[in-house]
């Protein structure tokens, strides 16, 4: 009995050799690729938690030296977080407070540089909506109404397009557009809820331009207006 148990056994280890010489190393290989895998991405991981930590505490810099009105540190917090941060989130919110800190100091060719850069780079189309609006606000007030206008014919999130609507409806205001202002004044008002503040704001454009911005009509002339264009 035990001599057939010891042929036995030896039979099996003849047989886990032979597997072993057969198939060892592509078992061998095949853990190691694994085993490489999982400490890569273990490893990953901690480069993009360590990353996040670096980002937010530069982030924390650029706050700081807004809420200092330190122009000068702002601008290297700021340089540090795009070269260093980029792509973060981090550096997208940098870019919009350094945008209006700057605007803020009449430094406008660095806020438009600065908001310029969230435009081009912000992986976040929401940043960068929010950064087209800012832009185009600014290039309005200087009259640079062409490039306005580029910035307002990107495309953005739903969620922000009667924002754009309402600023291209004060582009068009100030070209002396005026039923392209209504146009977008309208558009603006009707994507707007119904309870939102800043649909009443777009309400008192429509009515200042003679519309009514419920039925979409011109607003009616009152009696004594009719009977003075009745007159004339």
């Amino acid at each position: 009995m035990a001599k057939h148990l010891d042929l036995e056994e030896q039979e099996q280890l003849d047989e886990l050799r032979h597997f072993w010489k057969t198939y060892g190393n592509l078992i061998t290989w095949l853990l190691i690729a694994v085993l490489g895998t999982f400490a890569a991405w273990n490893g990953y991981q901690y480069w993009q938690r360590s990353r996040a930590v670096q980002a937010a505490a530069l982030f924390d810099e650029v706050e700081r030296a807004a809420s200092a009105g330190d122009l000068s540190r702002l601008e290297r917090a700021f340089g540090d977080m795009k070269d260093k941060f980029g792509g973060t989130t981090y550096a997208q919110q940098a870019g919009l407070v350094a945008g209006k800190v700057f605007y803020d100091a009449d430094k406008v060719d660095a806020a438009k540089d600065a908001l310029r850069w969230v435009v081009d780079k912000a992986p976040d189309e929401g940043y960068q909506a929010v950064a087209r609006l800012r832009l185009a606000g600014i290039l309005i007030s200087q009259k640079a109404y062409d490039d306005a206008a580029k910035q307002l014919a990107g495309s953005v999130p739903k969620e922000f397009e009667a924002l754009v609507a309402d600023r291209k409806g004060d582009l068009a205001s100030l070209q002396g557009k005026k039923s392209e202002a209504v146009a977008e004044y309208q558009k603006a008002f009707r994507s707007f809820d119904a309870k939102a503040d800043y649909r009443r704001l777009v309400e008192v454009k429509l009515i200042a331009l003679g519309v009514n911005p419920e039925a979409g009509e011109p607003v009616a002339a009152s009696a004594g207006d009719a009977a003075s264009g009745s007159k004339k």
